[in-house]
Protein backbone atom coordinates (compact mmCIF):
# COMPACT_ATOMS: atom_id res chain seq x y z
CA UNK A 1 0.00 0.00 0.00
CA UNK A 2 1.31 3.47 -1.10
CA UNK A 3 1.38 5.67 1.62
CA UNK A 4 -0.35 9.62 0.70
CA UNK A 5 1.45 12.29 1.55
CA UNK A 6 -0.08 15.57 2.77
CA UNK A 7 1.06 18.51 0.24
CA UNK A 8 3.12 21.33 1.81
CA UNK A 9 1.03 24.12 3.60
CA UNK A 10 1.91 27.20 1.28
CA UNK A 11 1.51 29.66 4.46
CA UNK A 12 4.47 31.69 5.31
CA UNK A 13 4.49 33.73 8.91
CA UNK A 14 5.84 37.49 8.77
CA UNK A 15 7.02 38.89 11.70
CA UNK A 16 7.38 42.13 11.91
CA UNK A 17 9.79 45.03 13.65
CA UNK A 18 9.74 43.06 16.55
CA UNK A 19 12.92 44.61 17.66
CA UNK A 20 14.30 45.45 21.13
CA UNK A 21 13.64 49.31 19.73
CA UNK A 22 10.14 48.68 18.71
CA UNK A 23 9.06 46.02 22.22
CA UNK A 24 11.86 46.67 25.16
CA UNK A 25 10.82 49.63 27.78
CA UNK A 26 14.38 51.16 26.95
CA UNK A 27 13.78 51.04 23.34
CA UNK A 28 14.23 54.06 21.00
CA UNK A 29 10.37 53.61 19.45
CA UNK A 30 9.01 51.41 21.41
CA UNK A 31 5.00 49.57 21.92
CA UNK A 32 5.83 48.88 25.25
CA UNK A 33 3.70 46.87 27.13
CA UNK A 34 1.51 45.86 24.45
CA UNK A 35 4.09 44.55 22.42
CA UNK A 36 5.34 42.77 24.97
CA UNK A 37 2.25 41.03 25.74
CA UNK A 38 2.18 39.53 21.64
CA UNK A 39 5.86 37.69 22.30
CA UNK A 40 4.37 34.33 23.73
CA UNK A 41 1.46 34.42 21.27
CA UNK A 42 4.27 35.05 18.24
CA UNK A 43 6.62 32.52 19.36
CA UNK A 44 4.57 30.05 19.95
CA UNK A 45 2.86 30.48 16.70
CA UNK A 46 6.50 30.71 14.93
CA UNK A 47 7.49 27.17 16.70
CA UNK A 48 4.47 25.49 15.05
CA UNK A 49 5.06 26.88 11.78
CA UNK A 50 8.66 26.26 11.64
CA UNK A 51 7.87 22.30 12.75
CA UNK A 52 5.40 22.35 9.99
CA UNK A 53 8.58 23.11 7.54
CA UNK A 54 6.83 26.53 7.00
CA UNK A 55 8.54 29.82 6.33
CA UNK A 56 9.02 32.09 9.14
CA UNK A 57 10.55 35.62 7.69
CA UNK A 58 11.74 38.27 10.38
CA UNK A 59 11.39 41.43 8.77
CA UNK A 60 12.88 44.02 10.55
CA UNK A 61 12.84 47.67 10.16
CA UNK A 62 16.40 48.28 9.14
CA UNK A 63 18.31 52.06 9.28
CA UNK A 64 21.89 53.09 8.90
CA UNK A 65 22.96 55.78 11.40
CA UNK A 66 22.57 58.43 9.48
CA UNK A 67 19.25 58.07 8.31
CA UNK A 68 16.99 60.56 6.48
CA UNK A 69 13.97 58.18 8.21
CA UNK A 70 15.03 59.84 11.29
CA UNK A 71 14.32 63.67 10.41
CA UNK A 72 10.90 62.15 11.14
CA UNK A 73 11.42 59.55 13.68
CA UNK A 74 13.54 59.10 16.59
CA UNK A 75 16.56 56.68 15.95
CA UNK A 76 15.44 53.09 16.16
CA UNK A 77 16.90 49.54 14.78
CA UNK A 78 20.05 50.80 13.40
CA UNK A 79 22.07 48.12 11.73
CA UNK A 80 24.24 46.17 14.34
CA UNK A 81 22.67 47.76 17.70
CA UNK A 82 20.84 46.18 20.64
CA UNK A 83 18.42 47.95 19.71
CA UNK A 84 17.65 46.38 15.79
CA UNK A 85 17.98 42.79 17.74
CA UNK A 86 14.94 40.67 18.04
CA UNK A 87 13.29 40.97 21.86
CA UNK A 88 13.93 38.83 24.77
CA UNK A 89 12.81 34.92 23.66
CA UNK A 90 12.40 36.09 20.10
CA UNK A 91 15.65 36.20 19.72
CA UNK A 92 16.86 33.38 21.73
CA UNK A 93 14.32 31.32 19.33
CA UNK A 94 15.88 32.59 16.29
CA UNK A 95 19.73 32.33 17.28
CA UNK A 96 18.88 28.35 17.78
CA UNK A 97 17.11 28.32 14.09
CA UNK A 98 18.26 31.16 11.65
CA UNK A 99 20.43 28.69 9.80
CA UNK A 100 17.83 26.80 9.28
CA UNK A 101 16.04 26.53 5.41
CA UNK A 102 12.62 27.72 6.36
CA UNK A 103 13.79 30.96 8.52
CA UNK A 104 14.27 34.11 6.92
CA UNK A 105 15.80 37.60 7.75
CA UNK A 106 14.36 40.34 5.55
CA UNK A 107 16.04 43.72 6.24
CA UNK A 108 13.10 46.47 5.17
CA UNK A 109 13.71 50.35 5.11
CA UNK A 110 10.11 51.00 4.67
CA UNK A 111 6.97 50.41 6.54
CA UNK A 112 5.85 47.47 3.67
CA UNK A 113 7.70 44.62 4.17
CA UNK A 114 7.52 44.15 0.59
CA UNK A 115 8.43 47.30 -0.70
CA UNK A 116 12.03 47.14 -2.16
CA UNK A 117 12.66 43.70 -0.76
CA UNK A 118 13.05 40.21 -1.55
CA UNK A 119 10.10 38.86 0.38
CA UNK A 120 7.89 38.29 -2.38
CA UNK A 121 10.39 36.44 -4.73
CA UNK A 122 11.42 34.48 -1.61
CA UNK A 123 7.97 33.84 -0.83
CA UNK A 124 7.01 32.94 -4.11
CA UNK A 125 10.32 30.83 -4.74
CA UNK A 126 8.54 28.34 -1.70
CA UNK A 127 5.50 28.41 -3.13
CA UNK A 128 3.56 30.20 -0.41
CA UNK A 129 0.59 31.67 -1.07
CA UNK A 130 -0.52 32.74 2.40
CA UNK A 131 1.21 34.93 4.74
CA UNK A 132 0.02 35.22 8.35
CA UNK A 133 0.87 38.74 10.33
CA UNK A 134 1.99 39.28 13.31
CA UNK A 135 4.28 42.12 15.12
CA UNK A 136 3.98 45.97 15.24
CA UNK A 137 2.80 48.07 14.54
CA UNK A 138 -0.87 47.68 13.60
CA UNK A 139 -1.57 50.54 12.11
CA UNK A 140 1.65 51.49 10.40
CA UNK A 141 4.11 48.37 9.22
CA UNK A 142 1.64 45.55 9.62
CA UNK A 143 -1.10 47.54 7.92
CA UNK A 144 1.15 48.32 5.02
CA UNK A 145 2.59 45.08 4.91
CA UNK A 146 -0.73 43.51 4.30
CA UNK A 147 -1.39 45.86 1.63
CA UNK A 148 1.89 45.32 0.06
CA UNK A 149 1.20 41.43 0.55
CA UNK A 150 -2.47 42.24 -1.34
CA UNK A 151 -0.45 43.85 -4.34
CA UNK A 152 1.95 40.98 -4.41
CA UNK A 153 -1.10 38.82 -4.92
CA UNK A 154 -0.50 36.93 -1.60
CA UNK A 155 -3.47 36.03 0.63
CA UNK A 156 -3.73 37.59 4.06
CA UNK A 157 -4.30 36.55 8.06
CA UNK A 158 -3.40 39.10 10.92
CA UNK A 159 -3.49 37.71 14.43
CA UNK A 160 -4.66 40.25 16.35
CA UNK A 161 -2.84 38.62 19.79
CA UNK A 162 -0.01 38.64 17.58
CA UNK A 163 -0.15 42.33 16.61
CA UNK A 164 0.22 45.69 18.58
CA UNK A 165 0.62 49.47 18.37
CA UNK A 166 1.73 52.55 20.46
CA UNK A 167 -2.04 54.09 19.65
CA UNK A 168 -5.61 53.31 20.48
CA UNK A 169 -6.27 52.15 16.54
CA UNK A 170 -5.45 48.44 16.86
CA UNK A 171 -8.92 47.36 16.21
CA UNK A 172 -9.56 50.00 13.79
CA UNK A 173 -6.78 48.84 11.38
CA UNK A 174 -7.43 45.34 11.55
CA UNK A 175 -10.78 45.94 10.76
CA UNK A 176 -9.67 48.33 7.39
CA UNK A 177 -6.82 45.25 6.34
CA UNK A 178 -9.87 43.18 6.20
CA UNK A 179 -12.68 45.28 4.88
CA UNK A 180 -9.83 46.70 1.72
CA UNK A 181 -7.30 43.41 1.68
CA UNK A 182 -9.64 41.03 2.67
CA UNK A 183 -7.45 40.09 5.19
CA UNK A 184 -9.07 37.36 7.40
CA UNK A 185 -8.43 37.90 11.42
CA UNK A 186 -7.32 35.05 14.01
CA UNK A 187 -7.08 35.11 17.51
Amino acid sequence: MMKMTQPPLNEALLIIDMSNDFVADEGGLTAGKRAQEIVPYILNLAKQMYERGQIVAICMDTHNQDDAHFQEWPPHNVKGTWGHQLYGDLQMWYEAVKDEPNIFFVPKASYNAFYKTTLATMLRQHNVDTVHITGVCTDICDFLTAAGAYDEGFKTIAHRRGCATFTDNHELFLQQMNALFHTAIRG
